[in-house]
């Protein structure tokens, strides 16, 4: 593959992509978070590219202008690993890829590697455990109170309301703990209120969506990042997680550290990506 991919268009959408790094590296794929887009890769894909990989990070369903359907039923699981299958397949030129999702992205990521294992040459869990260890936590631990902001996400108008005003979208980022530099980024792509909607319609698709997408044990090579600092995702989820997982497994803990572990080490999350891909090339 010797040109660079900009944008994949899959079911009438178009969907924006970041493609950097060596044209002839391995490819890693970076599906992003809520409420960030794919520029929250840019510090681990530079190790990643130093490190010889390619990248390819898209703004997905709701965050891509030309992919933001209104109805909350497109933004279903099944259609969200659909649009992240669609994209492996083109940028991955017929090779399975290393996955590595964040946040949302990591639920995304759990779909397709349990439901497409030939696209995924490795997965990297970042954040957000395997949904059904998930699911498990809200009954077994504090989860359910943590998670509290998916009910308030089914509210019409008023989360858009509300995070679309960039000094309320500061102050929610920053109280989660996020980098000073990654605030300012992100709050100011809230201040698009149709970009706040989008990304705030995967919560609300949940009750749409058929808890099979994701439940679904996962076979290929799997590494689970998680941070002992994060305010939305506790431990019972991940210490739940392999269970769900039948194929080479391993995790790492990050001290210290938030929610938003690309953004405050990359260095650290691209270091544990490299040594999980190179150990599955």
């Amino acid at each position: 593959m010797g040109e660079r991919i900009t944008t994949v268009v899959h079911n009438g959408l178009t969907f924006d992509i970041r493609d950097d790094g060596p044209i002839d590296g391995e490819r890693v794929v970076l599906l992003h978070g809520f409420p960030q887009d794919s520029r929250s890769w840019d510090g681990v894909a530079a190790w990643l590219h130093e490190a010889g990989y390619r990248t390819f990070a898209p703004d997905q369903r709701g965050y891509s202008p030309g992919a933001r359907p209104a109805r909350r039923r497109d933004y279903r699981i099944p259609l969200l690993v659909g649009d992240a299958v669609a994209i492996i397949e083109q940028v991955g030129d017929g090779s399975p890829v290393h996955l590595v999702g964040h946040d949302w992205g990591a639920i995304v990521a759990w779909g397709v590697a349990a439901q497409h294992p030939d696209l995924v040459r490795s997965l990297t869990a970042v954040s957000v455990p395997h949904p059904a260890a998930f699911l498990r936590a809200f009954a077994t631990s504090t989860q359910l109170f943590k998670s509290w902001y998916m009910l308030a996400f089914q509210m019409p108008w008023v989360p858009e309301l509300l995070l679309s005003n960039e000094s309320v979208g500061r102050f929610v980022l920053s109280r989660s703990g996020q980098p000073d530099a990654a605030v300012t980024r992100d709050a100011a792509r809230l201040a698009d209120r149709s970009a706040v909607r989008g990304g705030v319609n995967w919560y609300r698709a949940m009750p749409w969506s058929d808890p099979k997408a994701t439940l679904e044990s996962v076979t290929v090579p799997t590494l689970m990042v998680w941070s002992d600092g994060d305010v939305a995702v506790g431990p019972a989820g991940v210490e739940a997680t392999p269970r769900y997982v039948s194929g080479p497994y391993r995790s790492a803990t990050l001290a210290g550290v938030s929610h938003w572990i690309p953004d405050e080490v990359p260095d650290e999350l691209a270091r544990l990506v490299v040594e999980h891909a190179s150990a599955h090339s």
